[in-house]
């Protein structure tokens, strides 16, 4: 499964979402990968449904091409926080 593949899936699913995917710690390991999503969607949520939310998107990948997926989620205005 292609990076762009994940990112559309993760976008398709939640509200305004952004997604950026990458090979986690540069170790370009198909099946563990990290994530960056950012979407309004998250305003209120606690951090475990948050991550809950983006493994819904992802379905039955999870456990089929996805080993490992490290999470960052933001709203928006986090996110604009974060990289101030």
């Amino acid at each position: 499964m292609e990076l762009a593949d994940i990112e559309e899936l993760i976008e398709a699913d939640l509200e305004d979402a952004e997604a950026t995917v990458t090979h986690a710690r540069d170790e370009h390991d198909d099946d563990h990968l990290a994530a960056t999503v950012i979407s309004p969607e998250f305003d209120g949520l606690p951090l475990v449904q948050q991550h809950q939310a983006v493994y819904d998107a992802l379905g039955d990948h999870m456990t089929t091409d996805i080993h490992a997926l490290e999470l960052s989620t933001y709203t928006p205005d986090e996110y604009e926080e974060y990289e101030s």
